[in-house]
């Protein structure tokens, strides 16, 4: 396949070429077991490289201002229609992604790219009054310099462009690490597609690498200003707290255990439908995917008949298939988690209302109840298409429920009572909820990020402005000031 052969995974001030490490990251299909690539890692040296050509570029990028860099993100959106096929192919190939789900990603893609020319066009000032006679005080809204970015696995090109996307277009300078698991798709694609669209050499730099190689060196060099992170809250913690022994902004968008609740005024089926794809979109791999599916006792038993025969035409398998809506998770290792929590969860008296089978990476939809309350399954992240139901009696339990975990991504409600949802969603402990929709959602123009374990900051719109910019106030005084002394 184009996408993999002959790729050299390191982008450094606008060359590709070898990383110099002594070991290879292996680039697989999770679907086949296919070696699509072999890579070799970049060193601790290479990240310096990559942060100094970044900071060398940055200057010239941002001088040019936001009609010299607005072209970039039009054309980079052209090409993302031009190579749709590739595209798709390698997401495919290397996320394990089903077509549907790489239609998705690459559509809300390009509405990121469209909301990062409408940043670059914004407002780069203000005039606040003063509190002194004849003082004026203007705000400049400036590029922070250099953003870290780290992308994760489940939706790559995206979450890669997430970040990227306004960073570049506020006119910061990039360095960028994707999962090791999508080093292409989360990487070698968003560089190839930037620097085809015009980027200027190392505006964007991508390494491709892991820790065990360069440890920290891409949190704590000395030059990026702010680190965008995506992935686990374990490793979130962790960059956070490396990120703020050198004064650095951080951004993290972190794991998630969203509540699905359903209410005894909702339309059922609808409910069933949007809790269905809340719960196994991309095989339950997102963040933001219903980690658990609270239902009212009065519609249990017709939610749950329903839920389960719906999620039993589910066909899993090849991506490669049109019809498939379950495909691979990223590795074997992520489908015997899955496992694991579903022997815990039926071990302590957990039934299983349909038992999936588990074969390589592709972990076929289970749907457990009667999970105990005090389930430590009840409260983590589930990444993988395990379903679990949880009845309640009233809104006060719904919410108590909802919020006894650690996480707090997103969430959905489903009523015929708008103001009842709204009343609900507010009550939770997440920093997006949506009233009559799926738990799954994604916009360029409203903040997007998490309370609790699930993060620190937003994305989108103008919190991407918060994040990548910072305010220089200067004074101007127009009269003669008077000093006490």
């Amino acid at each position: 396949m184009s996408s993999f052969k002959g790729a050299a995974p390191q982008y450094i001030d606008g060359e590709w070429r070898p990383g110099a490490g002594a070991w290879d990251i292996i680039d697989f299909d999770p679907w086949t077991g296919e070696k699509l690539a072999a890579f070799t890692v970049a060193t601790a040296r290479q990240v310096d490289e990559a942060y100094r050509a970044a900071e060398r570029a940055q200057r010239d990028w941002a001088a040019a201002g936001p009609y010299a860099r607005r072209p970039v993100f039009e054309r980079a959106i052209r090409l993302i229609d031009e190579r749709a096929a590739e595209l798709t192919q390698a997401i495919v190939s290397e996320v394990g992604g089903t077509h549907v789900k790489a239609a998705y990603e690459l559509r809300l893609a390009k509405e990121f790219l469209r909301e990062a020319v409408r940043l670059a066009l914004g407002p780069q000032a203000r005039i606040l009054p003063s509190v002194t006679d004849g003082k004026e005080n203007h705000v400049h809204r400036e590029p922070v310099g250099v953003a870290g970015v780290v992308s994760p696995f489940t939706f790559p090109f995206l979450l890669s462009l997430k970040s990227v996307a306004p960073a570049l277009a506020l006119g910061n300078a990039v360095v960028l690490k994707p999962h090791q698991s999508t080093p292409v798709v989360g990487g070698v694609l968003v560089a190839r597609v930037l620097e085809d669209a015009g980027l200027p050499p190392g505006v964007l730099n991508l390494v491709v690498t892991d820790i065990a190689e360069i440890g920290d060196a891409l949190l704590d060099h000395p030059v990026p200003k702010v680190i965008s992170f995506t992935g686990s809250d374990r490793t979130g913690r962790h960059v956070a707290a490396v990120a703020a022994s050198g004064f650095k902004r951080c951004v993290l968008e972190l794991g998630g255990n969203s509540p699905f609740v359903v209410l005894d005024d909702a339309d059922v089926g609808y409910a069933v439908d949007a809790a269905v794809f809340s719960r196994f979109v991309h095989q339950g791999q997102g963040y933001a995917c219903a980690g658990r599916v609270l239902v009212h006792r009065a519609v249990w038993e017709e939610f749950t008949a329903a839920f389960v025969e719906r999620t039993r035409t589910l066909k899993a398998g090849d991506p490669r298939d049109p019809e498939t809506v379950i495909g691979p998770l990223i590795t074997p290792a992520q489908a015997d988690a899955v496992s694991a929590l579903t022997a815990q969860a039926l071990a302590e008296g957990a039934t299983a209302l349909l038992r999936g089978r588990v074969r390589g990476c592709l972990a076929e939809p289970t749907v457990l109840t009667d999970v105990p309350e005090g389930s430590a399954v009840l409260r983590q992240e589930i990444s993988g298409p395990l379903a679990l139901l949880v009845p309640f009696e009233d809104d006060e339990e719904a919410v108590r429920i909802a919020n006894d975990t650690p996480y707090g991504l997103g969430g959905a409600v489903h009523t015929r009572d708008i103001e009842r949802g709204v009343a609900l969603a507010r009550r939770v402990e997440t920093g997006m909820f949506h009233v009559n929709d799926a738990t799954v959602h994604d916009e360029p123009l409203v903040p997007f990020g998490g309370e609790k374990n699930s993060g620190l900051g937003r994305l989108n719109g103008d919190a991407a402005l918060e994040a990548f910019t910072t305010e220089r106030w200067v004074s101007v005084q127009h009269r003669r000031s008077g000093f006490p002394f």
